[in-house]
């Protein structure tokens, strides 16, 4: 099996910051792109920002400049520090990992999700 644990998420006034982090466990033989998503009520799930396996990142238009992917390649670990934080932030935020286990295959796992609320 293979686990996805996310931790970080929180109450942040506008402005403020947070971090999330990620940590994938299990049967993993490699992970290609890790990521993260958010939902917010009522509306479809989206990407927010993705880093390859080569460090490529790539990121939403509505976080460029303010938010920060990064990766732990060794504790397959995946992190997005969100600075100058904005009420439409709001959101539940899932971590997403493209991965091939040792029994053979490769999908996507995602983690639990993890509420962000941005309110004074």
């Amino acid at each position: 099996q293979v686990q996805l644990v996310e931790s970080g998420g929180g109450l942040a006034q506008p402005g403020g910051s947070l971090r999330l982090s990620c940590a994938a466990s299990g049967s993993i033989a490699s992970i290609a792109d890790m990521g993260w998503y958010r939902q917010a009520p009522g509306k479809q799930r989206e990407l927010v920002a993705s880093i390859g396996s080569g460090g490529r990142t790539n990121y939403a238009d509505s976080v460029k400049g303010r938010f920060t992917i990064s990766r732990d390649f060794a504790k397959n670990t995946v992190y997005l520090q969100m600075n100058s934080l904005k009420p439409e932030d709001t959101a539940v935020y899932y971590c997403n990992a493209n991965l091939r286990v040792w029994a053979g295959g490769r999908g996507d796992y995602w983690g639990q999700g993890t509420q962000v609320t941005v309110s004074s």
